[in-house]
């Protein structure tokens, strides 16, 4: 595949910091982008996903879906020349949200 047809995207953790930027074919689904943050994520980080689902990855606002491709969570720019494109990683350990939803249905419960 040419060069100009990969996508650059680089990574905005929660502290800041950025992984990458790192070179992806438009075909690459974001499943195995996270694979790539989870494998690259530095090592002296208080929040450490574990694995790919731990990781959320925002691009323009929104959540992508694991099984999306890159080239269909691109945003479009108009004239703008492509260069690399920064994502927003928050981390959320499945076991936090496993807490997070029992702690919603329990509010929701009637004590009486």
């Amino acid at each position: 595949m040419p060069d100009e047809d990969l996508i650059e995207l680089k990574f905005r953790l929660y502290d800041g910091l950025d992984i990458g930027p790192f070179r992806y074919s438009p075909t690459s689904t974001i499943a195995m982008v996270k694979e790539r943050i989870v494998a690259e994520w530095p090592k002296d980080k208080k929040v450490v996903p574990k694995a790919a689902n731990d990781i959320k990855l925002i691009n323009a606002g929104k959540i992508l879906e694991n099984n999306k491709t890159v080239g269909q969570c691109r945003v479009p720019f108009g004239d703008l020349p492509s260069g690399v494109i920064t994502m927003h990683v928050v981390v959320q350990p499945t076991k936090a949200k496993a807490k997070t939803e029992k702690k919603n249905v329990e509010s929701m419960v009637d004590p009486a």
